[in-house]
């Protein structure tokens, strides 16, 4: 439970970040509070895409990670972001990414800080 709750906060982090960086990734709400609590549902939500997602995507994508020497991850981490995007968009929570690029330069601002606070906060069960 405690390494859930370290990496949904690093994902949280990490998002803030990338909103905090990028001007075309926001999240907009009335009060500090109902941000603060949309982007850690945002967080849940980008972590269970990278959980459920992402392997699969890894996986069908096995040749072209070989033929890029690893570079598609950056392409496969603004798909994460745009699907996380989509799915806050479903659900009505009020966090937007504009466009893939945007989503290419946020994905590599969340996996750095996310990398980087992982290497921070603790990590037990």
């Amino acid at each position: 439970m405690m390494n859930f709750l370290v990496k949904t906060i690093a994902n949280a982090g990490a998002l803030l970040v990338a909103i905090w960086l990028v001007h075309d990734i926001t999240l907009t709400g009335e009060s500090t509070g109902n941000k603060a609590l949309t982007l850690i549902i945002v967080a849940l939500l980008f972590g269970l895409v990278n959980f459920v997602v992402k392997p699969v995507v890894k996986l069908l994508t096995l040749p072209l990670f070989i033929l890029t020497l690893g570079l598609i991850t950056l392409v496969i981490n603004a798909l994460m972001l745009l699907l996380t995007s989509w799915l806050a968009d479903k659900v009505d929570l009020s966090f937007h990414v504009e466009g893939f690029w945007t989503a290419v330069l946020g994905g590599l601002i969340i996996s750095i800080v996310s990398w980087a606070l992982n290497v921070i906060l603790p990590d037990k069960d």
